[in-house]
């Protein structure tokens, strides 16, 4: 049964509950609706999702801040199909039928999050496929290993700033810290690293007062960035946009810069809080962790499963009048993607309490030509930093009783407010300053070797050589190994990269050594 909006003709005017009536409290609203913000929503969503997908379905009526209506996707298959379909469901906000009917003002709560800017995130089609594919070709570009030896520093960095004083929060010290200070290295920016581009990042998609100023605010500091990579080119990801193919203008720079920002920074800061939080309140994860039946990149897929970083995004607009999970959708309707009930629908998770090890098919980074194209970045920096921390600190124990635990909501999702620990305290360790983010050589040649592992290469069999030429410095396997350590510098003790000893022609040895160093760069 489709429930209609109150704005649609054949509302149930009179369901409406009275002033005084106690159901305002439990966030109903008009038309009886339930409400997709305020407290009820934020202090126990998983609650809310299931009490919709009873009254609803699949796909259930619902009311956003200003009590707007929307529809909110709770299937997985669902999910799928709406944003795999985007004929169907654009991405293109300015179809809303709120915004045209003035329904929702420029300065609504969310405008942050719904106002159409020159993104990729509001285009289909050729648009998007010119924006996104600078977005990818630039993330190609992105040394992931760099990057991790990049999060290993700037965690022992955070560690060496409370590891003294044997208790620390671990959301507010190291969680909202870390994938900040990481995406501002990438982007190009780290001196604007500081406690108002947190609070910022983590104001502006919260729908409160203060979130235009905060969007504001981000969106100057990058705009100074492009001004600045236009005169001044860099080995960063604000260069690589601005040097793409796509030849995007200064806007569209900027709006992408801020998108890959705020996106990778929310959802890697709840992320690395929701593992922390499974370790410390979670006996059997933690046991499965330590012992070793459970590596962190699986506890982090756990978690993405149990306690998505985005619990829902919004949205999409109906395109024209269209049926999804039996409701009669209109054209210029608002969807929400229901990442968190998805990941909990009983036909694709009977048992929430089954180990998903291996299994990726949730949807906590969307789905469809807009699923997230930085989640494989967002998954280094939560297991780098957590695993990193759990290195130093292995000791950790929950300061408080996890009744005490506070959440924070928004429509996206929610957060730790505190996660306080305690532990031994140790003396800081020694930090230097980590490699470049970008790729070191993008021309590199099939036998040229890096590494970013301390340890000897394996040195292959021979076949007997013809005479030798005059030999060079250096040879063997040893020769052809670039041996890195954490700061990215190569130990004097360590022959650097080197050459195919000139002796060799193109034979079976030449062959034998391109897969070994293949192998061994990890190509």
């Amino acid at each position: 049964m489709t429930t209609p909006f109150p704005y649609e003709s054949g509302a149930a005017q009179g369901s409406f509950p009275p002033p005084e009536c106690p159901a305002h409290g439990l966030g109903i609203g008009p038309g009886g609706l339930r409400r997709f913000y305020g407290p009820e929503a934020e202090r126990d969503p998983h609650g809310l999702y299931e009490k919709l997908r009873a009254e609803h379905g699949t796909v259930a009526p619902v009311l956003l801040h200003g009590d707007v209506p929307a529809w909110l996707v709770l299937g997985h298959s669902e999910n799928l199909h709406m944003t795999r379909t985007p004929s169907q469901f654009s991405r293109d906000s300015r179809r809303w039928r709120a915004l045209q009917d003035g329904s929702v003002a420029p300065d609504h709560p969310l405008a942050p999050i719904f106002t159409w800017q020159p993104i990729c995130v509001f285009a289909d089609g050729a648009t998007h496929e010119r924006q996104r594919g600078a977005v990818t070709d630039s993330m190609g570009r992105i040394d992931t290993r760099g990057v991790r030896r990049h999060v290993n520093r700037y965690s022992n960095r955070l560690v060496n700033d409370f590891c003294q004083e044997g208790r620390a929060d671990l959301v507010g010290q190291f969680a909202e810290r870390l994938p900040m200070m990481v995406m501002c290295a990438i982007i190009g920016m780290p001196e604007e690293y500081n406690d108002r581009m947190v609070q910022a990042a983590r104001d502006m998609t919260r729908g409160t007062a203060t979130a235009v100023a905060s969007n504001a605010y981000v969106l100057e500091a990058l705009t100074r960035l492009v001004q600045r990579r236009r005169r001044e080119p860099a080995d960063d990801f604000a260069t690589w946009l601005i040097e793409h193919p796509a030849r995007m203008n200064d806007q569209e720079v900027s709006e992408h810069l801020r998108l890959i920002l705020i996106a990778s920074y929310e959802a890697t800061a709840n992320l690395i809080a929701n593992v922390l939080r499974m370790v410390l309140t979670d006996p059997r994860f933690r046991a499965r962790l330590s012992g070793g039946h459970m590596t962190v990149p699986e506890a982090v897929e756990q978690t993405l499963w149990d306690e998505p970083p985005f619990t829902a995004i919004f949205g999409r607009w109906a395109v024209g009048d269209t049926e999804l999970g039996g409701k009669q959708i209109k054209a210029g309707d608002a969807l929400i993607v229901g990442i968190a009930p998805a990941n909990t629908d009983p036909v694709v998770r009977p048992d929430l309490n089954a180990d998903m090890a291996g299994n990726r098919a949730h949807l906590a980074f969307s789905g469809g030509p807009h699923e997230c194209p930085g989640q494989d970045i967002g998954r280094a920096i939560a297991d780098v930093g957590v695993d990193a921390l759990l290195m130093r600190l292995p000791d950790l124990e929950l300061a408080v009783d996890e009744s005490e635990l506070r959440w924070v909501g928004n429509i996206m999702g929610r957060h730790l407010v505190e996660l306080p620990a305690d532990f031994a305290a140790r003396a800081p360790q020694d930090d230097r300053e980590p490699p470049s983010m970008g790729k070191p050589n993008a021309q590199r040649q099939d036998w040229e070797v890096q590494s970013t592992v301390r340890h000897t290469a394996p040195t292959p069999g021979r076949p007997p050589l013809p005479p030798p030429a005059p030999a060079p410095a250096t040879t063997g396997a040893a020769a052809m190994t670039a041996v890195v350590d954490e700061t990215g510098s190569t130990p004097a003790a360590q022959p650097a990269v080197g050459h195919i000893p000139q002796q060799r022609g193109r034979s079976a040895p030449v062959r034998l050594w391109r897969v070994v160093s293949r192998w061994w760069s990890g190509d």
